[in-house]
């Protein structure tokens, strides 16, 4: 159990037991679109990754419930959830502070998590990889990434799912609660 200082919504994280066996984290996310956060990225690894299966029950309803059974019945409102993803993602990220890194893998991109039973096939053409210290950062230029590639055929479909989820006030919560920015500057590598 990990305290939420300052959370909007939970006040503490339930994450899976071994995490504290370790000293260090690198947060491998495969940048794609998410059914219930609008996509899926680093904060959404740190959150959902990293939660047990309560953990996991507290994040979807809000901190109303840790019973994946009660979770069902009582789905948070769609910013409360987004909300609840980047406190718990703030308590993995000062967990490891100093020493985490992220990539993001921008290949792929479907407006479906790898999680779902049946995804849709790739909607965009692959971006690159992304590599960050910061996950909020990393986030931020993940989705200007998306917004960017207008001459890309499936970039309204994904932004589609992105934007009804209202899923950038993950990031936008995250970088209130003080763990990331939402400035960075984009250094391209050949």
């Amino acid at each position: 159990m990990l305290p939420v200082p300052g959370g909007k919504v939970l006040k503490t994280n339930l994450v899976g037991k071994h995490m504290k066996d370790y000293d260090s984290m690198l947060v491998l996310a495969h940048f794609k679109g998410h059914p219930a956060g609008g996509f899926g990225g680093a904060l959404k690894q740190l959150s959902i990754g990293c939660a047990s299966s309560r953990g996991k029950a507290l994040i979807h309803s809000g901190g109303f419930t840790d019973s994946n059974m009660d979770t069902w019945k009582h789905h948070a409102p769609q910013d409360t959830f987004c909300e609840a993803m980047a406190d718990a993602a703030s308590t993995v990220a000062k967990f490891f502070e100093g020493k985490i890194a992220y990539i993001s893998v921008m290949k792929n991109l479907s407006v479906d998590c790898d999680c779902c039973a049946v995804a849709e096939d790739p909607c965009m053409r692959d971006i690159g990889i992304l590599a960050s210290l910061d996950p909020v950062a990393i986030d931020q230029a993940g989705l200007d990434l998306v917004y960017a590639a207008t001459d890309d055929p499936g970039q309204r479909h994904f932004l589609d799912r992105v934007e009804s989820r209202h899923g950038v006030h993950t990031v936008e919560a995250a970088a209130d609660l003080g763990f990331g920015s939402r400035e960075y500057e984009l250094v391209e590598l050949d």
